[in-house]
Formats: structure tokens, sequence, C-alpha cells
């Protein structure tokens, strides 16, 4: 698996659901599909005056959530900008040709109310539960940088091997400390609430 693999799958799953956040701070989700790809960043289309323009205008990050039939699930996180006023008509001409029935939506010059965003920084989760065991991986898209999740563990690990015992997943391997193969990993937190000594910590 790697972020060109993510962007195909994402790309064939077709509609993606968007979330931000509104001015009072209350969670918002549509579905969107006037996406186009490239190998490093994502083009979307919308409408300026739909709440979805403004609240992209006003802070810009935005959560990309797709679930294929096979039970993964890929996540970009990101921020969207507009597009370069010269480049608007280049790239919405380009969604309208890969995804026609925008054309019975915004017919003829309509089209000219939407409004172009693109995300080229971010991150993207992909997890598959639908296999044994779980298998996730983060990939960068543009020059963002990691941010760290789920748990691992410390030091003061005193090798009693509950942390083992209490994976879904069998993720854990014994050693000094033992260790969490992150790839497989829930993020469920067992490990952390059944350590007696506090060695595992959560990350991020």
């Amino acid at each position: 698996m790697d972020l060109a693999t993510c962007f195909k799958k994402m790309e064939l799953v077709g509609v993606l659901a968007f979330a931000t956040v509104d001015s009072e701070g209350a969670p918002q989700i549509r579905n969107i599909s006037a996406i186009h790809y490239e190998p490093d960043a994502l083009y979307f289309f919308t409408a300026r005056g739909k709440n979805f323009c403004r609240e992209l205008q006003a802070d810009g990050r935005v959560q990309i959530l797709c679930y294929t039939k096979y039970k993964e699930m890929i996540r970009l996180s990101g921020k969207a900008v507009a597009v370069a006023d010269a480049e608007q008509a280049k790239w919405r001409d380009r969604i309208f040709a890969e995804q026609p029935y925008l054309a019975n939506v915004y017919p003829g010059d309509t089209r000219e109310i939407g409004i172009v965003f693109c995300i080229s920084t971010g991150q993207v989760e992909y997890f598959n539960l639908g296999v044994n065991p779980i298998f996730r991986e983060t990939y960068m898209l543009g020059n963002a940088t990691l941010e760290p999740k789920g748990y691992f563990i410390t030091d003061a690990c005193i090798g009693c091997g509950m942390c083992q015992k209490s994976c879904p997943q069998r993720c854990i391997t014994a050693g000094k400390p033992y260790q969490i193969r992150q790839e497989h990993c829930l993020h469920c937190g067992s490990c952390y609430e059944k350590c007696p000594v506090k060695a595992v910590e959560r990350r991020g």
C-alpha cells in the first residue's frame, strides 16, 4: 500500500465524505464527488454560496473519509486552499469533464458559481479491517509532518505480559520492553488499561 494506491481507491469509491467545522464549532459533513486526483494533490468543486465553501474559506481544515467494500478505511486530513483565479477555469473544466453528471447540476455558464479547492498537504491514513491481523499505515501528502497516534510501551515495562494477553490483534511482542507492532494496532487502548505499572503511554 502507498499514497498513490490510496488515491486510486478513493477515486474508485467516487463519493467521499468531507467533514468541516462551522462558525459555531459544530461538526458538518457532506458527500462530495466533484473531485479530480493528481499524484500529489486532490482538487474538488463546490458552489461559492454553500456553507461548505464558507467553512473552507474561514478555516480550511478538512477531513475526508471513504470506506471500500473490502473493509478498508482511507482518511485524508489536510488543509484546502482555493486555487488561484487564473487556474480556476482549468481545474473546473477538468472536473466537469470527468464527472458528466455535473452538467445537469450546473448547466452552461452556471458552473461559474463554483470554486475549486486544492489539498496538497496532509496526512492519509489507511486502515484495513478485512485482513487478520488488521493493517494500518500513514502516508504524507506534500510537506506534511507525521502526527503519531496510538500507544507505545516505555522502559517502565516489567515484562509481565499483561499487555500481550489483552491485545485483540496479538500485535505485541515480548522484549525489554515489550513492543507494539504499530501496523497491526487497533488503537483500542486495552494494553493501556491493563498494564499494572502504567508503562503504556498514548501517542499524540
